[in-house]
């Protein structure tokens, strides 16, 4: 408690992390100055993400600690939308939150995963369309932004537009670039501070980075010790043959090593996950 943090985000995610982080751990938490945090990626694409969830997160911790060197912690958030692995017509929103105490070399990550996302895209060819994509990604509460086509696809090279406010911004711009491209893509603007739903996904992922916190090793009694790994094989309820379903959970500390396996509390799985009895 009382430890100094920097957060490094120029799209207001202090306003779900900082609060968060010190009233759970006592953190004081100041968002980092001066660090344009795009040169890591974009979703609109003008700078593409190099490397992982996690490598980009690290970074930007990195270049917060550069920015404040009496910093001892440090904090960054990075998400990732894309369609659900198993449900392709559904967005799928990965958001995680990255802690780093260089004093003692802990990093500690907290995760958000699931469909609460408005993420979407969708290349439009009259303003109708396009006011309809906005309502449907609740703009102007949510932003949108609009990227210049070439052959059907996205081309930001061509215009990038995240300024846009209101429906009557909305219409002229997407008139103009009509105008210039012959079709335009709008999107859902991914950013933080304009996408109220992605910032309720952070703050979730920060509460999550919590909780692992206060997860001690039985070993080493560093923070973090969680599930890692599950072993499936929980028996089928009707056919008892062995399914997907976790029958324990591994779990591991990253500190030093130690490692437990733990059963499940449930003793057998719902037959709709058996692939015997629900082919």
């Amino acid at each position: 408690r009382g430890v100094r943090a920097v957060l490094t985000s120029m799209h207001a995610k202090e306003r779900v992390i900082s609060p968060v982080l010190r009233d759970e751990l006592g953190l004081m938490v100041e968002p980092a100055t001066g660090i344009d945090t795009d040169q890591f990626g974009t979703f609109s694409r003008e700078v593409q993400r190099t490397g992982t969830q996690l490598e980009a997160a690290r970074a930007k911790i990195c270049a917060g600690f550069k920015c404040t060197p009496g910093a001892r912690v440090g904090v960054a958030s990075e998400g990732s939308f894309g369609p659900h692995p198993e449900v392709p017509f559904l967005a799928i929103g990965r958001e995680l939150v990255l802690l780093i105490d260089r004093e003692n070399g802990l990093e500690l990550c907290g995760y958000d995963i699931g469909p609460d996302t408005n993420f979407s895209q969708e290349i439009v060819r009259d303003a109708e369309s396009a006011r309809a994509f906005a309502e449907r990604a609740m703009f102007p509460e949510h932003g949108v932004i609009l990227i210049g086509c070439q052959n059907g696809h996205p081309a930001p090279e061509l215009m990038v537009d995240k300024s846009i406010q209101d429906f009557v911004g909305l219409e002229i711009r997407v008139t103009e670039a009509l105008r210039s491209f012959g079709a335009v893509s709008i999107e859902t603007d991914m950013r933080a501070h304009r996408n109220p739903t992605r910032m309720a996904a952070i703050e979730r992922a920060t509460r999550d980075l919590v909780r692992r916190f206060n997860l001690r090793c039985p070993q080493c009694d560093r923070p973090g010790f969680d599930v890692d790994a599950l072993v499936p094989g929980l028996p089928c309820a009707w056919c008892s043959e062995p399914t997907s379903s976790s029958v324990a959970e591994i779990l591991i500390c990253k500190s030093c090593g130690h490692r437990e396996e733990r059963k499940v509390a449930v003793t057998h799985a719902d037959p709709g996950q058996c692939a015997f009895c629900n082919p």
